[in-house]
């Protein structure tokens, strides 16, 4: 970097000088309110966006893209990108205030509901029940779902798969206490799964692609017939009070990328490769069965997220019940029960 030394004086403005630039500042800030369109870093500091992503979906795909800095570049909005290794980790996040924005699946927000987050649903991507599964290792001896009767199974707690387990076990006429679960985050689930120290693993792609490709892990039974598995974009509350027109605009740029995406899984899976560091092959497949289409969140869909929180509470994994309505957009949010 080159250093420019100025003269002593250089920095020192006659009072001439900084009369007219305070007027033609105030001229400039005048200009830009009347046509409104003074920009938020006009007044000080850029703000800052914060959003939290996993290695999945479609929000992940947008910041490979760049199109959302482009979009609140104008609106002097810097964004601050931060990976978690799941959903229920992500949520903690934006319960503590580290970030304001982020995607998960169907049970961490009822979950985060459960721990006291101030959070509100934005929107959803379509169901997408083959992105998660219940694999064993391909040479076990394990052919069906009755037969992981006090088998052990590895998997993140109060993740998306959390619920997927539940209802494959009741479709197996199994109960939830016949099986012996290990709560571990992904990483550590595939070293257990690899180690044989688990007899199968609840997952989600990417990294469900890359067993399948990479240790030749065989799906068990995936969502299909079981559950909905939708991704859901939430905000803390009193960033989407605040900020409603950036949160529109992450949907809008969301809304965008999904119509290229859909349809484009070979470009969408060269994109995503690199940026979840896994290769082109397993990004495509995952990125085959994302859904695309993003949707603001429905009465139907707020009832599926209903149910799933009653058997959550029924099973005692949270600790009380859960009104989802609380966390619909439009409501007061828990802050203000």
């Amino acid at each position: 970097m080159t250093h420019h030394h100025a003269s002593p004086s250089a920095g020192r403005r006659t009072p001439q000088r900084r009369t007219w630039a305070r007027h033609a500042l105030g001229l400039l800030c005048a200009i830009a309110t009347a046509s409104g369109v003074l920009p938020a870093y006009a007044q000080g500091e850029p703000e800052l966006l914060r959003i939290g992503y996993q290695k999945y979906g479609t929000l992940t795909l947008l910041k490979a893209r760049g199109g959302l800095e482009k979009r609140l570049a104008p609106l002097g909005v810097e964004l601050r990108w931060t990976e978690f290794p799941a959903g229920p980790q992500l949520l903690e996040g934006l319960n503590v205030g580290s970030i304001d924005f982020g995607t998960v699946g169907e049970a961490p927000p009822i979950f985060a509901q459960a721990a006291g987050a101030d959070l509100v649903y934005v929107a959803n991507q379509p169901p997408a029940p083959a992105a998660e599964a219940i694999v064993v290792p391909k040479d076990s001896a394990v052919k069906s779902l009755a037969e992981l009767k006090g088998k052990k199974i590895a998997l993140n707690k109060g993740s998306n798969v959390h619920y997927l387990l539940v209802k494959a076990l009741e479709k197996a006429g199994l109960k939830y206490s016949d099986v012996r679960v290990v709560f571990l985050p992904p990483a550590d689930a595939r070293a257990a799964f690899e180690r044989g120290s688990v007899d199968a693993w609840a997952i989600w792609d990417p990294f469900l692609a890359a067993a399948e490709k990479q240790i030749g892990a065989r799906v068990l039974v995936d969502g299909k017939g079981l559950v909905a598995n939708h991704q859901f974009y939430l905000a803390s509350r009193s960033y989407a009070n605040a900020k409603p027109q950036v949160v529109q605009a992450i949907v809008d740029e969301l809304a965008k990328l999904d119509r290229w995406a859909d349809g484009n899984h070979m470009e969408v899976g060269a994109t995503l490769g690199p940026q979840i560091g896994l290769d082109v092959g397993i990004a495509e497949l995952a990125a085959s069965r994302f859904a695309y289409g993003i949707r603001p969140i429905s009465v139907a869909v707020a009832a599926e997220q209903q149910k799933i929180a009653d058997v959550f509470f029924d099973l005692k994994l949270i600790p009380k019940a859960v009104p989802v309505s609380d966390a619909l957009p439009g409501k007061a949010g828990a802050a203000a029960q």
